[in-house]
Formats: C-alpha cells, structure tokens, sequence
C-alpha cells in the first residue's frame, strides 16, 4: 500500500468566529481533560529518578529493575485495549473519570508499596490507567474540536505527558536535594501523581461528553447541545448533520470492533496502518531515556547528582519541542513531519552510540551524549510523538474509534514494556553504544514503513477523513456493490 505524496485538504464544515465564551469553553475542556496526559506523563518519567532510590530499599536486580519499571508498561497494554472499548460502550468522558480514580489508588500504591512484589503490582494498576488515557483522552479531544484546530488541540494532551515528565525530573531534582541519601526518598517522588488524579476527577465532573459519541448512541439532541458549548450556532448544526449521517450508516451497518475486523477488509488494512504506526514510535527508544535517562547519564559520566540534574534538561527541551510541534501541525502535513522526526531520531542515536565509543570517559563524552539526547528528544517529541497520537485518534470509524486506537495503544504499550524490561539487561550484555546501535537500525526499518504506507489527514472533518481512507484502503474485489453503510 504505498503511500501517494499528501493530497490537498477535502472541503470540511466552513470555520466562523465564535463568541468569545465558546472559545473559552472549548480551552477549559482541553485543559481539564489533559490532566490525563499530565498524569500519564508524570508517572512514567517519575521512575527515572526514583529508581536509583528505590535499589537499595527494595533490594532491586537488574532484572528486578527492568521488572519494576515494565510492569507499568505491560498494564498500560491492557489499559489502552480495556480503555478503548469501554469508551466506546460507556462514553469517554466517564471512562477518563473512571480512569482519573485508577490513578489516584495505583500513586498511593506505589508511594506505600512495602517490597518489590508489592510495587509490581501497584505499577501494573497505574499502568492501567496510563494506557486507558493515552488512548481515551486524544479521541475525547478529537471528537470535540473544530476540524481545523484538531491537530493543535489533541496535540495539547502531548504538551500535557512532556510537562508531567519535566514536572517528575524536576520534583525527583528538587526532592533528592533536601532528602540526600535519606530512606524511602523515593516514596515522594510518586505520591505527587495523586494530587493532579483528583484534578482529573472533579475537573470532568463539569465536562461534556463527546457530541460524535453521543451521536453514536442516537442521543443527538444532546450532541447539538454539547456541539453548541464548542461552535457557533450555525456551524453546531451543520456539524451534527454531518456526524448524524455517519452515525445512521454505522447504525444500519451493525458492526464495530472485532466484527469489523473480521468483516471489512478496508478497516483490517487500516488497523495495521495505525499498528505500524504506534510501532515506529515506540522503536526509536524514546522511553529509555524517559525511564533511564539519569542511568544513561552517570554511565557517560556524569555524577549521580549531576545526572539527575543534568536530565532536567531531557524534560525542557521535549516541552519546547512539542510547543514547536503544535505550532508546526497547524502548518504543514502530518506524514513530512512523521518522516522528518524520524529521520532527526534515527541519526541522533547512532551519534549516541558512536560518542559512547569514540570519545573518552570525562566531561566530554558525558556532555556529547547529553547533547544528542537532547537532539534525540527536540525530533522524537517535536513531531513524532504528536503526530503518532493525533494521527492514531483521527484514521479510525467513529463506530470503533475507541477500539481501533485501544488495539494500536496495546500493541505500543507492549513493545514499550518489551523495550523497557529489556534495556537494562541489554546494556549489561552487549554496552550502551551497541544498544543504541541496535535502535539505530530499527529507526531506519521505521523511515521505510513512514514512507511507503502513512496516509496525509490533515484539514479533513474526521466525516470526511472516513470517506477518504475507506476509498484509499479498499480494493474493488472488497466491495462489489458499495453503500452508505459499508
């Protein structure tokens, strides 16, 4: 299915001016419901720091400590599936509550967690709830956003993670500074994450539902009224009428989830799109230097204080670089961006490795690779990361948006955990600059498939998005007599 150079934006439901209180709205609902993205991001960068505390206490192995830190990601697998139907089936705004009170229990958890057991078992819970988020809260946004201010406003959820991973760098900073080598330091680092979980809680307690959702469940007068918090008048109804539309066709068709899969081979095709998709983003390693960017750093040489100040910087330059992501999305393609943040990663790992082996042990080497991850950070956060969650929440059928973005969110989450349980292990056995020659060469498999297989969505309606990649992934044996309902 190779992929045709981005075609020109379809026309879409025309842009007006709302009144300045629909605007506001619409900003608190992507503020509100972003606090998923912060807590995803917190309590997935918190482990970095915490975790040199953590071997002493809980008396960690290698393979404990890639235990540890995966058990998160292997919940997170479950959570993105689980999430995702369950969104579909009980809406996703009370799936984000639901997943607001999982946070909050899996933090305590894991600050109160009395041995290494214990703490496995609190992050697979808390990776439940990080999976449900990152794939219900981009599709909530999705789905309530103008089509011309999707890409910025979903892209909000990934400023969000990068902020929760600069918020967790520096706490674990600020946190180690006063409490030095005292016992249990480490239990403050993630007791933090409760506090922005009850935000979550009683933040969407005041929030709609998504109007296509509720359009989805034929409740369209009170899609109108939701679409009338977010658009001016005229453009709510001329919204509903196209989302009301697709919803009867979908009705009539009886399908979603597996069914569709097994059924509708356009759909099947677009499923391994957006697998592929989640695969290419996770493959370039990112996580490793989220979860053992201090580790990476004190091997280059850095002190352990140092280093943990040192990757502070890690977390400035992934929320500048996603500021300059969401500015970029309103202004050029998805798929050049896509291709250009992994061509930038790819080539800032392989000067990881080559720094790791060339350069001498001091200041140099440590400030050289400190340079590149930082490079590493500035593309994978700047364009692919973005451009990987957006893309995942628009390509799917409103009829199985949920489960369509869960399957890609379970296979993302496992070649994170794989990628997370292993990485240790792989540096003990073969180095650092081996390892990151390893990622190298997956970054280049990665360009391929960006190459040949991703679609263009940008300036589409996601009504009009449907038509076009249903067209795009169907071949004429697959539909002999196609209809509205197919």
């Amino acid at each position: 299915m190779p992929g045709p150079p981005a075609s020109p934006a379809s026309p879409t439901a025309p842009a007006d001016d709302p009144p300045p209180a629909v605007r506001r709205r619409l900003r608190m609902i992507t503020l509100v419901a972003t606090f998923g993205g912060l807590l995803f991001g917190y309590d997935t960068g918190v482990i970095n720091g915490a975790l040199p505390y953590m071997k002493d206490d809980l008396g960690l192995t290698p393979f404990t400590e890639g235990l540890v830190t995966s058990s998160l990601l292997f919940g997170a697998a479950l959570g993105a599936l689980f999430g995702g139907r369950l969104s579909d089936r009980r809406g996703r705004r009370g799936n984000i509550m639901l997943l607001a009170l999982v946070f909050f229990f899996g933090a305590l958890g894991c600050t109160l967690a009395p041995n290494t057991e214990f703490m496995v078992v609190a992050r697979f819970v808390l990776g439940l709830a990080v999976g449900g988020a990152s794939v219900t809260v981009p599709v909530y946004l999705a789905e309530i956003s103008p089509a011309e201010k999707r890409g910025g406003l979903v892209s909000r959820n990934e400023l969000m993670i990068v902020v929760g991973q600069l918020a967790a760098f520096t706490f674990n900073a600020v946190i180690a500074g006063f409490g030095g080598e005292s016992a249990g330091i480490w239990r403050w680092m993630l007791v933090i994450a409760t506090l922005p979980a009850v935000v979550l809680w009683f933040g969407m307690l005041v929030m709609p539902e998504s109007p296509r959702w509720l359009a989805s469940q034929t409740r369209y007068s009170e899609a109108l009224d939701v679409l009338r918090q977010v658009r001016s008048e005229q453009r709510a109804r001329a919204e509903l009428k196209e989302v009301t539309g697709l919803a009867v066709a979908d009705e009539r068709a009886k399908a979603g989830g597996w069914a569709d899969l097994r059924q509708t081979p356009w759909i099947r095709r677009l499923v391994w799109v957006g697998i592929g998709i989640a695969i290419c983003q996770q493959i370039t390693g990112v996580n490793t230097i989220m979860y053992y960017g201090t580790q990476i750093l004190t091997d280059a040489g850095f002190a352990a204080d140092s280093a943990l100040t040192a990757n502070i910087a890690n977390g400035v330059i992934s929320v500048l670089a996603v500021f300059f992501g969401i500015w970029l999305l309103g202004r050029v393609d998805r798929r050049p961006m896509l291709m250009v943040g992994q061509i930038g990663t790819t080539c800032a790992l392989l000067m990881i490795g080559v720094f790791s082996i060339v350069l001498p042990e001091g200041g140099g080497r440590a400030f050289g690779v400190l340079a590149m991850t930082v490079t590493f950070l500035a593309f994978q956060q700047g364009a692919i990361s973005p451009v990987t969650w957006l893309m995942l929440a628009e390509i799917f059928p409103m009829r199985m948006r949920g489960f369509g973005m869960g399957v890609c969110g379970v296979v993302l989450w496992m070649v994170n955990f794989a990628i997370g349980l292993t990485f240790p292990v792989l540096v003990d056995a073969i180095g650092i600059s081996a390892t990151f020659f390893v990622f190298a060469v997956l970054g280049v498999a990665a360009i391929v498939f960006v190459e040949r297989h991703v679609p263009e969505t940008r300036g589409r309606s996601l009504e009009t998005l449907q038509s076009e990649l249903r067209t795009r992934y169907s071949k004429p044996a697959d539909h002999p007599a196609p209809s509205p309902a197919s």
